[in-house]
């Protein structure tokens, strides 16, 4: 066993890493090498780099590639000199005769990297990086070479021989490679097995006597070894006895060789933690997958022997879990998943960093108080959830676990973001030091921010690099929603600015993003999830299109490039979706900007990229981002149409973000055809799915009262919905909901113009404009500066042209942004703009007027908005009216009288979403 005194998770220097190595000598040879090149161009040369890029990826994989597969791979790779890397490759193991050979050769890797001296490098020679990625492979392999004991690397060189004997014996149907491979039966001279085999035991042994267990990077108790044993040396022998026949009769023992190289295979090397992990969450994927299509009895039968082997692996009772659950079987289902709570208490799902002396590592306490508080978060009780953050920090603090006291910093400053809580004094102030000073003066955000500084410092000092990267996510938000005052806002030095900062909020999210980058140096105990260790081999294993070599008929076909160029890096599904959920973030951040290209990109962007490994809850957020986009810019055939895929895709249980979507566009398109009933119907059930606690679901119900005063509004009761409104305005007020408040107040500049009293509605707009410049909230401005626009012509006929005036400045935001509905508005207004100036002549100008009514009109159809189409309609037969065309009058006013109709009958019946 290569490496017997290795710690967790040690890189074990393998047969397959070798030839690596050696492929890594052609790409880049060492200046006392003398290969020629044989790279006929520069992409030829990049591409054989992608491809040890990917190898290099893929080497912690609990299943490495045989020397058969990696010829293959080489043939579809190389091209025009795969031939030459093949010949390269298989010569360079046939000169591999003794361990001292294996020595000398990584005496030569060391010539391939770089180093700081850059003037003893030859002008025309190809270096590595010490510090790339193929720079660090090939140092760690040189470093797991060198700790290597004698023993270790006669089994290594023993390793290599039964490596090349599977690919000889698997290669005789390709001839140009037989000579090549022939000549590494030499290997078979020495026979060692027999001598490292009892060196092996003989340590192992020595170890177990010292310490009493086995050393636990193997991952194995002491039965493990012995059934290991045993498979070695019998399937050494079997594989030696199949040497012999192959030598007699190589044609006809070449199809039963198969399922013995593959057994020989599999007992070359026991396997890390990290790949075990990896393998077992592999197995838990394609359960959860293909559950129904698996054999439940053979999953059972292969985890019983794994959990009897390794007892100490923990998500075995979770794959059981999973097996029982898809075989109905749920209470034997429920006792697997409580025993694997059990075990695996305070250790897993967390990034845990060993604490101070005197503290267990198993069922902490302090993690116990996290885990209840984010539960109280998750169900929506948010004074509980505190009271229990608060012990945590208490007792994180006693114990000096500063990574668990990190993490509760990051949830609390969540919960005080999420929900809504007036006040956390008498809570908060008295048990964390760093706000106890100033709890009384200090605003709940301003205790926000200083929680989220906090923990970001400590998760930093402590190398958490997913917390450190969420923190980023949290304090872009943050930016975003709220303005940063000073916590003493007086004297000569105050800042007077009050607006938010798009360029930090950028800064943020561009910070918790540079995790993709550096997961890899993660201070953690659970690095590796599963998808890392694997995934870059399955894309080696995966062609564009058809496959790139065809056993039916032998031949290889000119097509393609292995899939590993459609990938960007291999990472763990938890760094994936903290980098999905930044470019969710960007995607809101764009929309409150008033961006909706830009929201869009970055939507179809995580659509694209991270929609296979993000959580449910963000796929379907993204999905419904798209669908909200339709419904804005398209219409609600097409909003509908995609909102019944996602209805399948996705469960519609109570609040789930898809049922609420749903509500929300039968609500926008019953209040545009007139259908009142329905759109009432459709608010009370919004509003109905909000929690009565206080400060729980305040996103929800902020938007139940927007719809029930605009229903209001519709229904012309115009002081029941600025009373729904102001009361509104008030709850906004008390939970520093300052971007709604934006809209409310904007909503009562509305409710003051349709009732008639312009005057009362100017202060509202203009109050609604002041927020959504201390935000940058550009389209929202520009709907508050068409309404403001609005009121100055309700005013009189003189304010025309004050109000065109506004209307032009808002203009390029509005129809380089706005939806149906808003450019819709627009065109409408300057049209009245213009027919409400004296000065504006009708029978000279009316292509201006005109124009504007027509396109109004036909964007209006999509929404079925028909008040406002009615509207467009009239003025249209009035223009022409004026200009004598009595055809065009006579067909507008048919079409006006038509919008009307539909207007006051509506249809009862809820939209076709088929």
């Amino acid at each position: 066993m290569a490496g017997l005194t290795r710690t967790a998770g040690a890189f074990a220097v393998t047969p397959h890493k070798i030839s690596v190595c050696i492929l890594l000598q052609l790409y880049a040879p060492s200046a006392q090498m003398s290969l020629p090149f044989p790279f006929s161009s520069v992409s030829q040369h990049n591409r054989l780099g992608l491809y040890l890029l990917s190898l290099t990826k893929s080497c912690d994989d609990i299943f490495e590639p045989k020397l058969e597969d990696l010829i293959n791979q080489l043939r579809e790779v190389g091209e025009d000199m795969d031939a030459w890397l093949t010949d390269h490759l298989t010569n360079r193991f046939s000169s591999l005769t003794s361990p001292d050979d294996l020595l000398n050769f990584f005496n030569d890797m060391r010539g391939i990297l770089g180093s700081l001296d850059s003037g003893a490098t030859q002008d025309d020679q190809i270096i590595l990086d010490p510090n790339s990625n193929l720079g660090m492979f090939v140092r760690r392999c040189i470093l797991a070479f060198n700790l290597l004991s004698f023993e270790g690397v006669c089994h290594l060189f023993t390793s290599i021989e039964v490596y090349c004997r599977e690919a000889h014996s698997s290669s005789a149907q390709y001839d140009e490679s037989n000579d090549n491979l022939e000549s590494l039966i030499q290997h078979d001279q020495m026979d060692m097995e027999k001598y490292i085999m009892d060196k092996a035991t003989e340590e192992i042994e020595l170890q177990k006597n010292a310490s009493g267990s086995v050393p636990f990077h193997l991952h194995t108790p002491e039965a493990l070894f012995k059934v290991t044993e045993g498979l070695l040396v019998t399937r050494k022998e079997k594989s030696r006895t199949n040497m012999k026949k192959t030598e007699a009769t190589p044609l006809a023992s070449a199809s039963s060789s198969t399922a013995d190289d593959t057994l020989v295979d599999e007992s070359l090397f026991l396997r890390t933690n990290y790949q075990i992990q990896g393998f077992l969450m592999e197995q838990a994927d394609a359960i959860e997958t293909h559950g129904s299509s698996l054999s439940s009895s053979s999953i059972e039968s292969f985890l019983q022997k794994l959990q009897k082997l390794a007892p100490e692996l923990h998500r075995v009772h979770f794959l059981r879990y999973l097996n029982k659950l898809h075989s109905d079987d749920y209470f034997a289902a429920l006792d697997n998943l409580l025993r694997y709570f059990d075990y695996s208490a305070g250790t897993e799902g967390f990034d845990l960093v060993p604490p101070s002396t005197g503290c267990s590592m198993n069922g902490r306490y302090e993690i116990a108080l996290l885990c209840l508080g984010m539960m109280h978060f998750r169900f929506g009780h948010p004074n509980l959830a505190l009271e229990v953050f608060t012990e945590a920090v208490r007792v994180s603090q006693q114990i000096s676990n500063d990574t668990c006291l990190a993490y509760t910093l990051a949830a609390m400053s969540n919960l005080l973001s999420e929900m809504g809580i007036a006040s956390t004094t008498s809570v908060l102030g008295s048990s964390y030091s760093p706000v106890t000073s100033t709890a009384s003066s200090l605003s709940v955000q301003q205790r926000v921010y200083i929680l989220l500084k906090e923990s970001l410092r400590r998760a930093d000092s402590l190398k958490l690099r997913r917390l450190v990267a969420s923190n980023h996510l949290a304090m872009a938000k943050f930016e975003l929603m709220h303005v940063q005052r000073p916590l003493l806002s007086f004297g000569p030095k105050a800042s007077m600015r009050h607006k938010t900062c798009p360029v930090s909020v950028c800064k943020e999210i561009r910070l918790g993003a540079h995790l993709l980058s550096d997961f890899s140096a993660e201070s953690s105990t659970m690095t590796i999830d599963g998808s890392l260790s694997s995934v870059w081999l399955k894309d080696l294993q995966k062609p564009w299109g058809q496959p790139v070599f065809s056993q039916e008929s032998g031949s290889r076909k000119s097509s393609t490039f292995f899939q590993f160029c459609d990938h960007l890096v291999s990472i763990p599904g938890s760094v994936s979706q903290i980098i999905g959920a930044s470019y969710l973030l960007r995607a809101t951040s764009w929309e409150l900007y008033g961006s909706a290209p830009m929201a869009r990109m970055n939507t179809l962007v995580y659509a694209t990229l991270f929609g296979d490994s993000s959580s449910s809850s963000d796929a379907e957020l993204a999905c419904l981002k798209l669908i909200q986009h339709l419904a804005l810019y398209k219409g609600y055939k097409d909003a509908f149409a995609a909102l019944k895929i996602a209805e399948e895709k996705f469960l519609t249980v109570s609040k789930s973000k898809v049922l609420l979507l749903k509500l929300q566009l039968l609500h926008e398109h019953a209040l545009h055809r007139g259908n009142l009933k329905l759109a009432q119907r459709m608010c009370n059930e919004l509003g109905g799915l909000a929690s009565t606690t206080m400060g729980v679901d305040m996103e929800l119900k902020v938007e139940a009262s927007l719809r029930e005063a605009r229903t209001l509004l519709a229904a012309k009761q115009y002081s029941q919905a600025a009373k729904v409104a102001h009361s509104l305005f008030c709850a906004c007020h008390k939970f520093n909901l300052q971007i709604e408040k934006a809209s409310v107040l904007l909503l009562l500049a509305e409710i003051h113009k349709k009732s008639g009293n312009a005057v009362l509605g100017l202060p509202y707009a203009l109050a609604s404009i002041s927020f959504c410049q201390s935000f940058n909230l550009d389209l929202l401005k520009a709907s508050a500066t068409l309404t403001l626009a609005e009121l100055w012509l309700g005013l009189g006929s003189n304010h025309a042209k004050r109000a065109l005036d506004l209307l032009l400045g808002a203009f390029p935001m509005i129809l380089g942004h706005g939806g149906l509905e808003l450019r819709s508005r627009a065109y409408i207004f300057e049209a009245n703009c213009y027919l409400s100036d004296p000065s504006f002549s009708v029978s000279t100008d009316s292509d201006t007027v005109l124009d504007s009514l027509r396109q109004a009109s036909d964007e209006l159809q999509a929404l079925e908005y028909h008040e406002l189409a009615a509207e467009a309609l009239y003025l249209m037969a009035m223009v022409y009216d004026k200009l004598g065309r009595l055809e065009e009058r006579e067909e507008a006013a048919t079409l006006f009288k038509k919008h009307i109709t539909a207007l006051e009958n509506p249809q009862d019946e809820e939209p076709n979403m088929a």
